[in-house]
Order: C-alpha cells, then structure tokens, then sequence
C-alpha cells in the first residue's frame, strides 16, 4: 500500500505554461483526504515551488533545491544542507572561468545578477520542449519569477557568500553550448563535497553531496514513520534519479528520456497529460 507520494515539479507535476492541471490536483487532494503523504520533490526554491502549489490551491511539504531544504506544510524548516561557503565560491569561480551564467539558490531565495538573462533563458528551454506554445504566453509567465520576488536580483553574489544570514542551498548553471557545459561539469567533478545533477539539457545544478532528493525523501518518510517501501516517486529528469532508485514504486513521465524510463516500474503520461494524476489514482 502506498503511504507517501513524491512527485518533481518541472517536467513532471507542471505542464508548459508552468501550472498544474485540475486533474492533477484533484487526484492530490483526492490521495491527502485519504491520509496518503504527498510532497513535491523539486529543484526550485521553496518560493518559487510554493508560489505555483498556492495557485492551484495545494498545501503540503516541499523537498526544495534537490534535497538542500525540507519543509512542512507549513513551512517549517525540517532539515538544510547547505554547501559551504568556500565552496560555493569556488563553485562560482570555476563557472565564471567557463562563462556560464548561473544563479543562487538559498534559505531566503533564489538570485540572478542579470535578471533579463534569467527570463530569457527560462523561456528558451520551455520554449525548446515544447515548440508549440506560445512565446508571449510563457515570456509573460517567465517574468513573473522576478516580478513576484520569486528571485531576486543583486549586484555580485559575494554579498550572499559574505552574509552569514544566507544558507547556499544550490548553484544553478545555464548554457545552449554543450560544449561548454561539459567542460564546466568535468571542472566540477573535481570538487569534494559536491554533487552535480541536471534537470534538462541546458542546465548543471549543484548541490551539498548530502542534498540530493533520494536523501531527502529517505529521511522526509521515516520522519513520518513511513516505510521508502510504501512510497511511490514521479519524476522525468536526471535530479529525480536518486530518489526514483529509492522509492518502493517508481513512476517515469512519458516526455521522461529513455534512460529515465529504463530505471522506473511505471511509465505514466506526459506532463502535458496530467501524467501524475494518471499515476497516482492507480494506486489510491
């Protein structure tokens, strides 16, 4: 019997227009009635993931940043694992070096020195997945991102590596040269302490070794006493892998690569198809 849902956003939970869809969140709300667990596991911020789960009226824990952050439902901070600051500056220093624009993920949220960059790569790669939608549509729902203070703009990342007020929770890198990016990633695996995943093609994300969503999730469920058994994992992408391995049941999208799909028990729709909602009545 499944006892607790685990489910990424982007790719997975989310459709193009970065929402989720009524079936979705009817087959939620239909599985927390019944005492089932459900929580996001996703690479955003807690800002940033609950600004969407408020929209469509869902309440409940977030695993943030890959596993850097846990929350309740209420927002309560269950656990943190922050990369150093050294090390987050390190991070930054190789990235630079590659010319790859990048973002910081922490405790009060995300940050970009360049916001015009920040829309516009985010639109490029929704764009890129999903040719047909319309480019105003997601350029206007992209900006909402710094328009709400969903991330926030600031002159140099030194002042978030220097205030002990801020927790580095994640780097997040973008670049359209792959390339480049390898190069950047092969620069990194030679960090200890570390661990580099991707949630598309075009992007690295780097997080604490310990902050990866298995971990998270391993730890979320025996904190409510809940066996990894008893749990079902949805994901689509190569951050979702650790905790697809470690659930009892695990489900790929359909939009999800084939080496993802390779890993997985299930294979539900596509996001576009509300395929979490399709997964999780089958098991309620």
């Amino acid at each position: 019997m499944i006892k607790c849902i685990a489910s990424d956003m982007d790719g997975t939970l989310l459709n193009s227009k970065q929402l989720i869809s009524e079936e979705n969140k009817d087959a939620i709300v239909k599985a927390q009635a019944q005492g089932i667990e459900f929580v996001v596991a996703t690479g955003r911020s807690y800002q940033e993931a609950t600004y969407v789960l408020a929209q469509a009226g869902i309440n409940c824990p977030v695993i943030c940043a890959n596993g850097a952050e846990v929350r309740s439902k209420e927002g309560v901070v269950l656990s943190a694992t922050p990369i150093s600051k050294q090390m987050a500056r390190e991070v930054a220093a190789r990235l630079r070096e590659k010319d790859i624009y990048f973002e910081v993920y922490t405790n009060k949220g995300a940050f970009t020195m360049d916001a015009d960059k920040a829309v516009s790569i985010l639109v490029d790669i929704i764009m890129s997945a999903n040719p047909e939608v319309n480019r105003e549509e997601i350029t206007e729902a992209a900006g909402a991102r710094l328009r709400d203070g969903l991330v926030h703009t600031i002159e140099d990342y030194e002042l978030l590596f220097a205030d002990g007020n801020y927790q580095i929770y994640k780097l997040l890198a973008f670049s359209f040269d792959a390339d480049r990016l390898e190069s950047a990633n092969e620069s990194l695996s030679e960090l200890e302490g570390i661990v580099v995943s991707t949630s598309g093609h075009d992007n690295l994300e780097i997080t604490n070794t310990q902050a990866q969503k298995g971990i998270a999730l391993e730890s979320f469920v025996k904190l409510k006493g809940i066996d990894l058994a008893e749990t079902m994992a949805i994901g689509d992408n190569y951050n979702d892998v650790s905790m697809l391995e470690k659930a009892g049941r695990s489900v790929a999208m359909g939009n999800a690569d084939y080496y993802i799909k390779s890993l997985c028990d299930v294979i539900t729709d596509t996001n576009e198809e509300s395929g979490v909602g399709k997964a999780i009545l089958e098991v309620i």
